[in-house]
């Protein structure tokens, strides 16, 4: 049996297809394998399938391996702590201004586009604070001018 070289790029085509209706970023890698096996039997086409099976599959592990280092380039430096589920975590060290007065340790800051409640001493509204933690969801805070603990 011989394997053409359009077979090789009817299976790239159909998995830069299988690519746009199942995004993954990684039958788009193996596309460029099958394309790359393609073209080596158009150059050569006495190539035995056994040898365009082999070179597939390390051209396959070398354009995943490959196209996930350029995908995720300049990524190695990113803060490897995930507080995905933490969102308030996040926020420790930000400075934020009062919303509402801090009353009896309670009060609200805006934080980005929406309001977060906050435990601290008496502060009138407009006052800047700094976040130093969190706990049941609250954000902890001390006047903006305090030095941190």
């Amino acid at each position: 049996m011989q394997v053409e070289f359009w077979y090789w790029w009817v299976a790239a085509a159909l998995f830069v297809a299988i690519e746009v209706f199942a995004p993954g970023v990684l039958f788009l890698w193996l596309g460029a394998a099958a394309a790359a096996v393609g073209l080596i039997v158009l150059v050569a086409p006495g190539v035995a399938w056994e040898l365009q099976l082999l070179a597939f599959a390390v051209l396959s592990v070398v354009a995943v391996y490959a196209g996930r280092r350029y995908v995720f380039r300049g990524r190695e430096g990113e803060d490897t702590e995930d507080t995905l589920n933490r969102r308030a975590e996040q926020y420790v060290g930000r400075v934020f201004v009062l919303y509402e007065p801090i009353v009896n340790g309670i009060g609200k800051a805006r934080v980005a586009d929406g309001f977060w409640t906050v435990e601290g001493p008496e502060l009138k509204a407009n006052a800047r604070v700094r976040v130093t933690g969190v706990r049941d969801g609250r954000l902890q805070v001390v006047r903006a001018d305090e030095p941190e603990a």
